[in-house]
């Protein structure tokens, strides 16, 4: 710690931000129950029965529903519409690849 002093209390002033939180740079000290595996809790919880875990699991969806931020109507359709064409683009895509290669196929076996 350092030799100042805060404002008049007569308090030393912590050095550093560990100092300030109350950690020490030396070694921890002995009766902190550092160094041991920590004990098992006996308070655990009763099981929940399966109506309750139901309506824990609901509340919980639609407290995760409140938290969606939905599209506007103008939103909604531009993409629906950026959907329909690109679904639209890649069926065309595929229909064109399979007429191509079952034209190769003929081609190269004969019918």
């Amino acid at each position: 710690m350092t030799e100042e002093r805060e404002g008049g209390t007569g308090r030393e002033r912590p050095s550093s931000a560990a100092d300030r939180r109350g950690r020490r740079s030396g070694p921890a000290p002995s009766g902190d129950g550092k160094g041991r595996a920590t004990a098992v809790r006996d308070g655990r919880p009763a099981k929940v029965s399966l109506f309750g875990r139901l309506a824990r699991f609901l509340r919980e969806v639609v407290a995760e529903l409140r938290k969606v931020i939905w599209p506007t109507r103008n939103q909604l359709v531009t993409y629906t519409i950026v959907v329909l064409v690109f679904v639209s683009f890649m069926v065309a895509l595929v229909w064109l690849l399979d007429f191509v290669f079952a034209q190769g196929v003929l081609f190269l076996f004969g019918t």
